[in-house]
């Protein structure tokens, strides 16, 4: 067995063997869990629970039908002064008061809602929807047009979104599914590369703290040291990230069920977690949520090719980036000191992740997304947002290609002040130091 072997072995298995990795490692996806069920839980209580008590002076001789209270919100129509109503809110029974005053029913203006505490937003849409509605009333009788007459004239579209594939071939596609996937997948790279990247940086400074690298380096060369704790803590990751998807995939589905109910959690999948009863007239509920149609089109994504994409971007832009942090810590002596060096590596993955998830989901095969997927600082979170919307293989094949060779070249650059560097001790580092180690000859 190789001494790089052996390496990667001691690295992997003296990490997956630790009691907080086991733990996090199935901890994390029941927090996941936890949290997702509590969401889905307040958001449904909050709809469920949620009255509000609105008084209503109307000053507005044309609107003169009330507004339709139901079992979240009541109207109650005063004819006291507004200015008299303000003085006891906090003591009378309301929780609101909503002003309509004397206003051109072609140019609504000056409708205000009062309250003694900040009136939610859903609550503000909720009764602007329900004015409108009363002006649209008015508006119909006025022009003798009934509400049936106008639902028959209008008609809910529904636009399918097609790929077309080879030889013309029709595939499903959804953009709020290509979207939501690029967003979660553009996320987790960005994390996992900047969490198992500085793990890599802790353990260099660790064992050179301790001077445990001044025997393992009397047996191994600095770069095998170096290739066997990159590859072993990437090893390490990939099945904490496995494992993380499995076990979350499969606790969030009990959590949901126990949160809200098997039935509920159902309903509130097919027609969302927002105000009940805001769909336009015409629409059911399956109409007013992408959530079905997002679902649908998940089941004609290439899910398989996506997720090994991922893996090998995973893989690479840590391996990328590692080499970069390993070099970090064989030149400082505490983390504290790291700072000033992990500034300009971070900075090309934050600009990769922010332009990522703006350019690339707005225009996923523009020039700027198609350079965002070269560059190897930036193609492994700009290649897995782009995924979902579909690459083809060539610039596929060039990204990974350019990768494995940024890779190879960031690893030749960090294993020469890696040499010199895992051995200086009790000198403060600086990036001219650093340049003066990459020209030292070996």
């Amino acid at each position: 067995m190789s001494k790089i072997s052996l390496i990667i072995r001691r690295e992997y298995f003296s990490r997956v063997r630790k009691k907080s990795f086991i733990i996090m490692t199935f901890l994390t996806p029941v927090i996941i869990a936890f949290f997702y069920g509590l969401i889905f839980y307040f958001s449904y209580k909050e709809i469920k629970d949620s009255h509000d008590r609105i008084v209503v002076v109307n000053e507005n001789t044309t609107l003169t039908e009330p507004l339709a209270s139901d079992k979240n919100i009541q109207y109650t129509y005063s004819q006291e002064p507004l200015a008299t109503l303000k003085k006891k809110i906090d003591k009378a029974g309301f929780d609101y008061i909503l002003y309509l005053p004397d206003f051109d029913i072609s140019a609504p203006r000056g409708i205000q809602l009062f309250g003694s505490k900040q009136a939610g937003l859903s609550l503000n849409n909720r009764v602007a929807d329900d004015v409108e509605a009363q002006i649209r009333n008015y508006k119909l009788r006025q022009s003798g047009i009934t509400q049936q007459q106008l639902d028959k004239l209008s008609s809910p579209v529904t636009i399918d979104t097609k790929k077309l594939g080879d030889a013309g071939k029709e595939e499903d596609s959804s953009a709020g599914a290509s979207t939501i996937i690029a967003f979660v997948a553009g996320v987790l790279m960005f994390m996992f590369i900047m969490l198992y990247g500085v793990q890599v940086m802790r353990g260099v400074i660790e064992e050179k703290t301790n001077r445990i690298i001044e025997v393992m380096i009397s047996s191994v060369k600095p770069f095998q040291l170096m290739m066997g704790k990159i590859i072993g803590i990437a090893l390490v990751g990939l099945t904490q990230f496995m494992l993380w998807i499995v076990l979350t995939m499969a606790i969030s589905t009990v959590a949901v069920g126990l949160f809200v109910g098997k039935d509920e959690a159902k309903k509130m999948a097919q027609t969302g977690v927002n105000t009940p009863g805001n769909a336009l007239p015409g629409q059911d509920a399956a109409q007013k949520s992408p959530v079905e149609g997002i679902q649908k089109s998940l089941a004609h994504l290439e899910v398989g090719k996506i997720l090994g994409v991922f893996v090998f971007f995973f893989l690479g832009g840590y391996l990328f980036y590692s080499s970069l942090y390993a070099a970090i810590g064989s030149a400082v002596d505490s983390e504290t000191e790291t700072q000033q060096f992990m500034m300009p590596v971070m900075m090309p993955l934050l600009f990769g992740y922010a332009l990522s998830l703006s350019v690339v989901t707005n225009d996923p095969y523009g020039q700027v997304a198609f350079w965002l997927s070269m560059v190897p600082f930036t193609s492994p979170i700009a290649m897995v947002v782009r995924m979902p919307y579909g690459v083809p293989a060539w610039e596929l094949a060039l990204s990974m290609g350019i990768l494995v060779l940024g890779f190879i070249g960031t690893v030749w650059f960090a294993a020469r002040i890696y040499r010199v560097g895992i051995l200086m001790y009790g000198k403060k580092a600086s990036f001219r130091e650093m340049i003066r180690w990459f020209t030292y000859r070996a």
